[in-house]
């Protein structure tokens, strides 16, 4: 067991209800939901009209003004994880060359570039359908698509580097040269298990010694056409078209799915020593890492082990790395989406965590007011538990008066409530992947 130990000093969450920390934990707060009738694009031809978006995110105020051209070939997942870095640097106070080169702070950097590494979740970035329907519609003979045709005509309407916007990796490809991270980078495509999988890949490059500082977390927008049709054909929406905020109800008696949304964040992990040094604010420290995978059927509805036992293995695993037991868990973040069988099988996860503490024990759930982006979820999850562990504080669950009395868990409703919670364990899992992993984070006393 290393003794190197990982301390949270930087949080830089992208979400529909705030962006950066002090933003993002005030919505939580207050209960904000983030969920509209969808307006990037008309959705009246699906069975579920409704998301959550971000208003006014743009490149322009997270990198230097040299990089700015940079953007055109960047999808709507890149951007979201390029300002998600540069919320979470600042936030934890580095210096890196992206801060010195935008004159947010005089240099030098106090952070060594080859001992700075990035771990980014990315989901399937969909193609900009507008650029893509043009080279199909040059592509095709009688109406009927041809493979020989696309080769000699049909790519030629797409610009040569038009594939560099939709590779997974470029979310960590430009966070990576914008903050000159040299040290060990990473990519993770696990579905919604991603921002844990990374986080805890981070985690475990720092105390392995090959890094002293890791962003990680993840990104993702689902508010396209493409998206859409996906998750609806995979039964995991709700068709509440008509009250948009009440849509997603995590754990609730009469929950029918989720919605999608676009979203994400990054924080910063830190080898304590270097934290000191530099004098940094400390959030929490993490402590453990677990990972399972219990892939069943691929095909939809994919439906998760009743009992479970997946996302258990993995917390049981977290919480054997923390050296912790059941009964030293405070709080539970959840996954929580809103699907029938996910939601059930999530709580018969947390209640043989806890046990007999299931039905005292809070558990934290914010996809009510903000559904389902995919691989940065977990990422905001995470924030949102690091941030309940650093101000002693519970936010309410949106939607958490439709919660289902049958489930055993404890859901905080209708107003943020006092908890001293010292330790406390995020869930996360891949819907339809099987991929599981669990995070323990304990509240930070020097």
């Amino acid at each position: 067991m290393s003794d190197r130990r990982v301390v949270i000093t930087g949080l830089g969450p992208v979400t529909p209800i705030g962006t950066g920390a002090a933003d993002f934990w005030n919505a939580l707060l207050e209960g904000r939901s983030g969920v509209r009738r969808l307006q990037a694009f008309d959705p009246s031809g699906f069975d579920s009209q409704v998301g959550a978006e971000i208003d006014g995110c743009t490149i322009n105020d997270a990198v230097p003004k040299a990089y700015r051209k940079a953007g055109k070939i960047m999808a709507r997942d890149i951007v979201l994880a390029v300002v998600a870095a540069h919320k979470a640097v600042s936030d934890a106070g580095l210096v890196t060359k992206c801060l010195i080169e935008r004159g947010d702070c005089p240099g030098p950097t106090n952070v060594d570039s080859t001992r700075l590494g990035a771990n980014i979740g990315a989901g399937l970035i969909c193609a900009d359908l507008s650029e893509l329907s043009e080279a199909l519609s040059s592509a095709g003979v009688d109406g009927v698509f041809s493979f020989a045709k696309w080769g000699t005509e049909g790519m030629n309407n797409l610009t040569p580097l038009w594939l560099l916007k939709f590779l997974p990796n470029m979310l960590a490809c430009h966070v990576t040269i914008v903050h000159d991270c040299q040290g060990p980078s990473n990519t993770i495509t696990c579905g919604e298990a991603s921002s844990h999988l990374a986080i805890g890949e981070g985690f475990r490059t720092i105390q392995r010694g090959t890094a002293d500082v890791m962003i990680c977390g993840g990104a993702e927008s689902k508010n396209n056409p493409m998206a859409l049709i996906r998750q609806s054909l995979a039964h995991r929406l709700s068709r509440r078209n008509d009250t948009p905020a009440a849509a997603c109800r995590p754990f609730g008696k009469d929950r029918d799915g989720t919605t999608v949304s676009e979203g994400g964040g990054l924080v910063i992990l830190e080898e304590l020593a270097h934290a000191r040094k530099r004098g940094a604010r400390i959030y929490a420290e993490l402590v453990g890492f677990g990972a399972s995978n219990n892939a069943g059927p691929p095909l939809p509805p994919a439906k998760p082990p009743a009992d479970g036992r997946g996302a258990l293995l993995a917390a049981n695993k977290a919480m054997r790395d923390a050296r912790i037991d059941a009964g030293q868990i405070d709080l539970v973040s959840a996954f929580a989406a809103g699907l029938p069988d996910h939601d059930a099988s999530e709580a018969a996860a947390i209640r043989s965590v806890l046990g007999a503490k299931a039905g005292q024990t809070p558990v934290l759930a914010v996809k009510g007011g903000l559904g389902n982006n995919g691989a940065g979820s977990g990422a905001i999850d995470f924030i949102a538990t690091v941030l309940a562990v650093h101000n002693g504080t519970v936010p309410p669950a949106v939607n958490g008066e439709h919660a289902d009395p049958t489930l055993g868990i404890r859901l905080n409703i209708g107003k943020p409530v006092d908890a001293n919670a010292g330790c406390a364990l995020s869930l996360g899992y891949a819907l339809g992947g099987g991929q599981n992993a669990a995070l323990v984070v304990k509240r930070w006393r020097e």
